[in-house]
């Protein structure tokens, strides 16, 4: 049911949206998304992010332009999103590519709230996964396709620690395909935030298993709904192939030591310094 769900949404959301007039200014496409565009043809947004801070030059340019060439064998145009010299750069060539992965460290990680300032001082930003949905929306783009998005974080009732990305997919209308949240999160609170801000969550496969990340399975429910053009955005979570799927519970270990230790840094920080 969700298999046959999810083709029958990536049918209406593969037709290209309008753009509006404040933001084209702003835009600037490459070669091959400009022409796709222009033909009515399906087009994938990516993130930057996992280019600027994921991981060192030059896996981290290897790495996007793999993630390119699955999109392209899937029998579509990529369109990794960047800023960059006062643009939102839709699709990058080959030259902006390496600048971007070679520039990492002072690449900023740029979120809604950083979008205004990146652009209006002409520096390097890279486009979190609220950041590019706001651009794919803008060029057109109805599918995006991401590792995790973000979500609410453990202990967010007194910290409000709470990612821009859930709000994002209540007001933009983009298709999320992604492997869940971050396995980190507090994921039950994710899914009751994402159902507050009327977004539908659909797994994709036979399950109805919200996938956690690392792997296929979390133990929760996806919440799932029809397309009915309320203006919000759509998550269609992939599981972990099983074959590649971590254990459980050594990643619950894991974090839970991780948390720990991060807790407890600043004061051993401060102990050294004394």
């Amino acid at each position: 049911m969700y298999s046959r769900l999810l083709l029958r949404q990536f049918k209406h959301t593969l037709r290209r949206s309008p753009c509006s007039r404040a933001y084209h200014q702003y835009l600037t496409y490459s070669p091959k998304v400009k022409e796709a565009l222009a033909n009515n043809e399906p087009v994938v947004a990516l993130e930057s992010t996992i280019i600027s801070h994921g991981m060192p030059y030059p896996m981290n340019v290897e790495t996007a332009r793999a993630v390119e060439k699955i999109v392209e064998n899937g029998g579509c145009v990529p369109a990794t999103v960047a800023l960059m010299d006062g643009k939102i750069h839709v699709g990058l060539t080959d030259e902006v590519l390496e600048r971007l992965g070679k520039h990492g460290s002072s690449v900023v990680k740029a979120s809604r709230r950083d979008l205004a300032m990146v652009l209006s001082q002409g520096l390097m930003g890279a486009t979190t996964v609220s950041t590019t949905m706001m651009a794919a929306h803008r060029a057109g783009i109805r599918i995006f396709v991401t590792g995790g998005i973000g979500g609410v974080h453990r202990g967010a009732e007194t910290t409000y620690d709470i990612s821009a990305d859930l709000t994002e997919l209540g007001r933009t209308p983009i298709t999320v395909v992604c492997a869940g949240a971050k396995s980190i999160l507090d994921l039950p609170k994710t899914l009751e935030f994402l159902e507050t801000q009327g977004v539908p969550v659909v797994t994709f496969g036979d399950s109805d298993d919200f996938p956690a990340f690392f792997t296929p399975k979390s133990g929760l429910k996806a919440k799932t709904n029809l397309d009915l053009d309320t203006k919000n955005g759509i998550v269609v979570a992939v599981p972990i192939p099983e074959e590649s799927a971590a254990d459980s519970k050594g990643i619950n270990k894991a974090i839970k030591v991780a948390i720990q230790e991060s807790m407890y840094a600043p004061a051993m920080i401060t102990a050294c310094s004394d």
